[in-house]
């Protein structure tokens, strides 16, 4: 009894003195993508462009803690780097001409700024701000709200471990979701072929 009671106030301690156990979720974004990669369809565009992805959005670091998991774990989203390995997965690949990394100086160039995230209500909410420039002439300018399917049976049932994939998958339904409605506007206004 000694011994539990021990334990306890230990337990404690380290909770009321802020010990945190943090949990940058971008670090295993690229296991999440090869097994989740595949259930994603895209409609196709034939866009040939570079992209570039916005200063603020490349620094974003977003933490938020959950009851349902506990509040010393720190779950932090590095927006920009699962951007990133989201628009150089093969799925999202396959979906354009070609999208690769650049400056764009001459010809197209995809600019993806996010303006707003936030993991609330066991989901994603994302509004990122895409354009796309030809030859440094500013031909679309849009904003794109989205946000992710709830996840809230992970989070309550699997404990850190489905807090984590619940994150990354809800943040990966709400960067889909965008890219879906931009490559659509992309068809509709012909943008592909400039």
């Amino acid at each position: 009894m000694r011994k539990i009671f021990t334990i306890t106030i230990l337990v404690l301690i380290a909770l009321t003195t802020g010990c945190s156990i943090n949990h940058p979720v971008a670090k295993d974004y690229d296991q999440h993508l090869m097994k989740y990669g595949a259930e994603t369809t895209l409609p196709k565009s034939n866009m040939e462009a570079e992209y570039l992805i916005g200063n603020k959005t490349e620094n974003h670091n977003y933490q938020f803690r959950a009851a349902t998991v506990g509040y010393a774990h720190v779950w932090i989203v590095e927006f920009g780097k699962i951007l990133d390995k989201t628009i150089n997965s093969d799925y999202v690949q396959s979906a354009f001409g070609s999208l690769e990394k650049g400056v764009g100086t001459n010809g197209n160039l995809v600019e993806f700024e996010l303006e707003s995230y936030e993991f609330k209500n066991y989901r994603a909410y994302t509004a990122i701000n895409i354009k796309v420039l030809n030859s440094g002439s500013e031909i679309f300018n849009k904003t794109y709200r989205s946000e992710g399917g709830s996840q809230g049976g992970q989070m309550w049932g699997a404990g850190p471990f489905g807090m984590k994939n619940a994150t990354l998958k809800s943040t990966k339904q709400s960067i889909d979701k965008v890219l879906e409605q931009f490559i659509n506007d992309l068809n509709t206004n012909k943008l592909a072929s400039k």
